[in-house]
């Protein structure tokens, strides 16, 4: 060994593993835009879209104010105006090889230089543009481009053929959002090529852009049975170890009181514990929104205001919109006590108590379950997160040797990380590695089980304060106290 003179330094591996956080409240947007403003429109079909903003949102995926066709762009409204969070990953299932049709041929006037298609939807692919009988070529003659409105302009090359051009006539395709089905939402996997679709494109969000979904949303398509089912089924196993929640929304053109949420809600197949039912939809001025957009947003805002911890129940958190109402637009206007009842069905709404505000606590599960941790919203969400965040944290030790050290690191570093957070988020939560959880069969076959222990807080749903007539007090202050 070489001889050492001086002062030196040695580093020892960290005992303790740096946690690493799940997003809760990262919202997973499954529906369709207005992708036909792209200057590669297929680059955008059933690809997961991970951004930061509204802004990025609409430049990556075109933007419209029409909700029903275009549903993400619900997300991305809620998001720019109404709830300030990020990120948002988004999937578009609108794939303008498949839904398309034809477009009638249109005459449009030129003022300078420029003439404007006033319809949404129009394909710069096989595009004809022909002043008078005479067919314009691209690039040559007019370059395309899409105002805010989504409507296509050709703009006229002055060093073109058409400068002079008074009016030009223009042909071709347009997307289609109508042909969109339920079945391009939930999804599926082509054998043949290895393509994934819709709600299936959810395994790639994680492995691809590095995030853990926390909310599910189809906007404008989960009132669907079969869609709020498949979501809520992916919301509870994704990657084969990832947990979130599935916000969905219940037909209004069903349940049109109140009093039908109940029946509607069993009947859609809404009862999983995975599964958070909205009713009805909300506005803001004369636009209707999904509730599950704004729930989503909502909820998602709480967790960044709380650490981006789900510790806090959803309900009762004051909402931006400017009433509830049915998707055809007819007005719902519920008090508290109808609003209690919606809650007892396993659903949640919103009425206005100087302000409207969420109301529910309550997740599909409810009331056939009485588990604690699966019927309240909040708690559910944090045996998610928690889930979540141990898979993170402890993946790198997967594969290192079972032995003390291992066993050591997992304990303290999960009990020290867990006791920060009591008693702000949870009562309280602990890890312990015991024998009887480890048979030597287990060992030998590589297994190694920990046993948790955590007490998320429940809603204060009811608070009492009894009162009664002191009528000695009232004897005391009329006799002077004698």
């Amino acid at each position: 060994m070489a001889k050492k003179h001086g002062v030196f330094v040695y580093e020892e591996a960290t005992a303790l593993t740096v946690p690493r956080e799940s997003s809760a409240g990262l919202q997973v947007v499954i529906g369709t835009a207005p992708v036909n403003v792209l200057d590669d429109p297929s680059s955008a079909v059933n690809v997961p879209v991970l951004a930061n903003s509204s802004v990025e949102a609409m430049a990556a995926l075109g933007y419209s104010k029409d909700f029903k066709n275009y549903s993400l762009c619900q997300t991305m409204y809620v998001t720019a105006n109404l709830y300030q969070v990020s990120p948002v990953v988004y999937i578009n299932v609108l794939d303008p090889k498949k839904h398309k049709k034809a477009m009638e041929a249109k005459e449009v006037n030129v003022a300078s230089l420029q003439a404007v298609v006033q319809e949404e939807g129009i394909l710069k692919e096989g595009l004809t543009v022909k002043n008078g009988e005479a067919e314009l070529k691209a690039n040559e003659d007019y370059v395309l481009s899409f105002d805010s409105d989504g409507y296509l302009v050709v703009t006229l090359l002055a060093a073109g053929g058409a400068a002079e051009a008074t009016s030009l006539t223009v042909s071709g395709n347009m997307v289609d959002p109508a042909a969109v089905t339920k079945d391009d939402i939930i999804g599926g996997y082509d054998v043949s090529t290895g393509a994934e679709s819709g709600m299936e494109v959810i395994r790639k969000v994680y492995p691809k852009l590095g995030v853990v979904p926390g909310i599910l949303i189809a906007p404008g398509w989960s009132y669907e049975p079969e869609v709020g089912i498949a979501l809520s089924a992916k919301a509870a196993n994704i990657n084969g170890v990832f947990k979130a929640m599935a916000f969905v929304d219940i037909d209004t053109a069903k349940a049109k009181k109140y009093t039908d949420v109940k029946e509607v809600k069993e009947k859609s197949g809404f009862t999983s514990e995975f599964c958070c039912s909205i009713w009805p939809c909300f506005m803001v001025g004369e636009m209707i929104l999904s509730g599950s957009a704004v729930a989503a947003a909502r909820t998602a805002y709480l967790d960044a205001s709380n650490e981006d911890i789900p510790s806090n129940p959803p309900s009762n958190k004051s909402l931006a919109i400017t009433g509830t109402c049915l998707a055809d637009g007819t007005e719902v206007v519920l008090d508290q006590d109808q609003a209690t009842e919606v809650g007892e069905y396993g659903a949640v709404t919103a009425f206005n108590m100087n302000g409207f505000r969420l109301w529910g606590n309550h997740t599909g599960a409810w009331p056939a379950s009485g588990d604690a941790k699966d019927i309240w919203i909040n708690v559910r969400r944090m045996f998610n997160w928690q889930g979540n965040t141990f898979i993170l944290t402890y993946f790198d030790r997967v594969d290192d040797p079972m032995n003390p050290v291992l066993i050591e690191n997992v304990v303290d570093s999960e009990n020290i990380r867990c006791a920060a957070y009591a008693p702000a988020h949870w009562a309280g939560a602990s890890i312990e590695y015991l024998e009887a959880d480890n048979p030597t069969t287990d060992i030998l076959a590589g297994r190694m089980t920990f046993r948790q222990h955590i007490a998320p807080y429940t809603p204060a749903e009811t608070i009492n304060n009894i009162l009664n007539y002191d009528t000695d007090m009232l004897a005391a202050t009329l006799t002077g106290g004698e």
